[in-house]
C-alpha cells in the first residue's frame, strides 16, 4: 500500500505540472504580464552657431572646415551667419556654404550687409571706430535674439578665423554646465581668448595666474573676468535673460568695445565666464594692428592654419569651391622639400603647409638609412671622419645621420648638374615663423640688391655659442655671421657653395651634416675635424631672427627622430635611441629657440 500511495502521489504530480504547462501556453499573448520597455534615449539639446564674417575669404574654407566637422547632431544646430561690410568674397562665399549645407541643420538665418563696403569713420579695414563697435553688438545682439526666438538651449559665438579643431569641443562646453563658458584657443604667442585681470579702463591686464592656464599648466575650467572670440551661453540659465551686446549697460563707464560691453553686462547680471582647457580645442590668429593691411591679416591667418597642420588635418568645406593659392619659389631656383618616402604623414603635412603659404617646392626623396647595409655603404666610398664621437652619447654615426648627409649631398650634385644660382632646402619636420614668405622674400631681394656674396644663408639652425653674440652683416637687419650651429632645418645654398661642398669629397670622412656645415665656414671647436677638410671658406650667414624651429622637440609628445633612432654605423642590428635632450654638452648650451628642456641636436 505505502508503494502505491507513492506512485499515485508522483502521477499526480506529473499530471499537475502538465496542466499547468499547457493551460499557460493557451494564455493569449496580450494578456501575460509584459516587460517594462526601456525608455529612449534624450536628444542633444539644441544649439545655434553664429558666424560674423568681414573680409574674411582668406580664413572662411578653413573656418567652415572646422564647422562641418564638428561631432554634433547637425539637425539639433541652427546657423545665423552675417556679413558685414566686406570688400571681398565673402558675402558669396558663405552663401554658397549656406546653400550647401542648409539641408543638414535645423534652421538656416542670413543676414547680409554688403552696401557701404566701410564704415564711413573707419580709416582702413583693419581700423575699429566706434561705429563698427556699434555695428558689431549689434549684430551679436540680433543674433542673440534670434536664438532666444528659436528657444535654443545654447548659443555659440564664434570668429570667423578660430580654428575649431577639437570636434568635440561643443559637447565638451555643454558638459560643463555653465553659463559662460569658452574653449581656451591656442596661437603662436601667448595670446589667447581669455583675460585673468582687468585694469581699472576695463583692459586688459597681465596676472600671474595667465600663463599657468595658457601653457596648460594648471588644466581644468578657471573663472576669469573675460571670455571672447569663441564661447558658449547656456540660454536655459535665468541670469541669461540678463545679458546683452546692445545697447550697453546704463552703468557702463569703459570705451565702446564689443568684447567689454559684455563681459560687463556678464558681471551686472552675476554671471561668471569661465575658460577651460582640459582639451586643446582649436587655434586662433593674434590680433593685428589698426594700420595693417588685409594682405598681412591673410599671411597672418595662414600662419595659423600651418600651426594646427600640425597636430590636424584641414580640409577646406567640402561645400566650397575655391581655387588654391598661387605658389611661388621666392626668388629661387628651386625649393626642394627633403621627406623619406616611408614618412607619408610629415609629407602630406608639409605639403599642405606649403600649400597655405604659397610656396612652390620640388619633393625629393630621402636616403633610407634603414636600406643602407655595410656592403652598400662600402661600394659607395663611404667611411666615417676617423675619431668622430657623437658629442653628447659618445657613439658613432648612425645608419640615420648617414641617410640624412647623402639626402643633402644628392641636393648640392642636382644643384651643380643643372647649375641652379640659388636654391633654397627644407627638411619635413618644421614649423613656420609667422610671415615666413613675406621674411624669406625679404631677405632675398636684399641680398640681391646689395650684391652679397653668399654660399649658404642658415633659415632654422640652432645656435651653440650663445654666450657670445653673433655680429650683425654689414647693412643687413635681418642677417647675421652664424657660430657654431646645430640642425638642417632649412638653408639656402647658392652655386658657389654648393661647389665647395662637393669639392671638400665628404663622403670618405663623414660627419653630420650639421656638424660639416660648421667645419666649411671654419666654425667647429674641435680642431681635430678641421683639419680633415683644408678649403674651409664657406660663406655662410643665418636669418635673424630665425624663420623656421623644429616642430618638436625632445622629450615632447609626438617626437620622432628618423636619424637618432637608427643602427649604428658598425652594427646591423642594435637599434640605438638617443635622448641627447638629457645630455651634457660639451661646446655650447640651448638656445633661446629651442624649447623648454632640449640641449641636443635633433635630427
Amino acid at each position: 500500500m505505502p508503494f502505491e500511495y507513492e506512485g499515485f502521489g508522483f502521477y499526480l504530480v506529473i499530471s499537475v505540472a502538465w496542466f499547468f504547462l499547457h493551460s499557460r501556453a493557451e494564455i493569449p499573448a496580450d494578456q501575460l504580464p509584459q516587460a517594462a520597455r526601456p525608455e529612449s534615449f534624450l536628444l542633444k539639446p539644441t544649439v545655434m552657431i553664429t558666424i560674423l564674417a568681414r573680409n574674411s575669404e582668406h580664413s572662411l574654407p578653413s573656418f567652415l572646415g572646422c564647422i562641418d566637422r564638428l561631432d554634433y547632431p547637425k539637425d539639433r544646430i541652427a546657423i545665423w551667419a552675417a556679413s558685414d561690410h566686406s570688400v571681398d568674397n565673402s558675402t558669396a562665399m558663405l552663401q554658397e556654404w549656406l546653400r550647401g549645407v542648409q539641408h543638414l541643420y535645423h534652421s538656416v538665418e542670413w543676414r547680409p550687409v554688403e552696401r557701404p563696403s566701410s564704415h564711413v569713420d573707419e580709416e582702413g579695414p583693419k581700423h575699429w571706430p566706434n561705429s563698427r563697435f556699434t555695428h558689431v553688438m549689434k549684430l551679436k545682439q540680433a543674433a542673440l535674439r534670434a536664438a532666444k526666438r528659436l528657444w535654443t538651449d545654447y548659443i555659440l559665438f564664434v570668429d570667423s578665423d578660430n580654428l575649431l579643431t577639437n570636434r568635440r569641443v561643443v559637447a565638451d562646453m555643454i558638459a560643463e554646465n555653465l553659463t559662460i563658458v569658452a574653449p581656451m584657443l591656442e596661437s603662436k604667442s601667448l595670446y589667447s581668448n581669455f583675460w585673468c585681470g582687468l585694469t581699472s579702463q576695463g583692459y586688459y591686464r597681465r596676472t600671474p595666474e595667465y600663463i599657468p592656464i595658457r601653457e596648460w599648466k594648471r588644466q581644468g575650467c578657471f573663472a576669469v573676468p573675460m571670455v571672447h572670440s569663441t564661447y558658449l551661453l547656456d540660454l536655459r540659465r535665468k541670469a541669461s535673460q540678463a545679458l546683452a551686446f546692445y545697447p550697453p549697460h546704463p552703468e557702463y563707464p569703459y570705451d565702446l568695445d564689443d568684447i567689454m560691453v559684455f563681459a560687463f553686462s556678464a558681471r551686472k547680471a552675476g554671471v561668471q565666464m569661465y575658460v577651460c582647457n582640459r582639451n586643446h580645442y582649436g587655434y586662433l590668429p593674434v590680433p593685428l594692428r589698426q594700420d595693417q593691411t588685409l594682405e598681412e591679416e591673410e599671411e597672418s591667418f595662414s600662419h595659423t592654419l600651418t600651426e594646427a597642420l600640425i597636430d590636424y588635418t584641414m580640409e577646406p568645406s567640402q561645400y566650397l569651391h575655391t581655387r588654391p593659392k598661387e605658389a611661388r619659389k621666392m626668388g629661387f631656383d628651386e625649393i626642394f622639400l627633403v621627406n623619406l618616402k616611408r614618412r607619408s604623414d610629415r609629407r602630406e603635412r608639409m605639403l599642405s603647409s606649403l600649400a597655405v603659404l604659397g610656396i612652390n617646392a620640388t619633393l625629393v626623396e630621402a636616403v633610407d638609412g634603414k636600406a643602407l647595409t655595410s656592403s652598400r655603404l662600402q661600394a659607395m666610398g663611404i667611411d666615417m671622419l676617423p675619431g668622430y664621437k657623437d658629442p653628447y652619447s659618445d657613439r658613432v654615426l648612425t645608419r640615420g645621420e648617414i641617410g640624412c648627409f647623402l639626402s643633402h649631398f644628392n641636393i648640392w650634385k642636382q644643384v651643380v648638374q643643372r647649375e641652379l644660382q640659388q636654391v633654397l632646402v627644407l627638411e619635413d619636420d618644421v614649423r613656420f615663423e609667422p610671415r615666413f614668405y613675406s621674411r624669406m622674400a625679404a631677405i632675398m631681394s636684399d641680398v640681391q640688391r646689395a650684391e652679397l656674396e653668399w654660399d649658404l644663408i642658415y633659415v632654422g639652425r640652432k645656435r651653440l655659442q650663445v654666450k657670445e653674440p653673433e655680429n650683425w652683416v654689414k647693412g643687413f637687419s635681418n642677417l647675421v655671421h652664424p657660430g657654431y650651429s646645430y640642425w638642417t632645418l632649412g638653408y639656402g645654398l647658392s652655386l658657389t657653395g654648393a661647389k665647395k661642398l662637393l669639392r671638400a669629397k665628404p663622403l670618405n670622412k663623414m660627419l653630420p651634416v650639421d656638424e660639416f656645415l660648421p667645419v666649411m665656414f671654419n666654425k667647429h671647436p674641435r680642431d681635430e675635424y678641421m683639419r680633415y677638410f683644408e678649403e674651409r671658406n664657406l660663406k655662410a650667414f643665418s636669418a635673424e631672427p630665425l624663420l623656421l624651429f623644429p616642430t618638436r622637440y625632445t622629450g615632447e609628445q609626438g617626437y620622432y627622430s628618423d636619424t637618432e633612432t637608427s643602427t649604428i654605423w658598425d652594427d646591423e642590428g642594435t637599434e640605438t635611441d638617443w635622448d641627447r635632450g638629457r645630455a651634457q654638452h660639451s661646446h655650447g648650451a640651448r638656445s633661446e629657440g629651442a624649447g623648454p628642456g632640449v640641449s641636443g641636436r635633433k635630427d
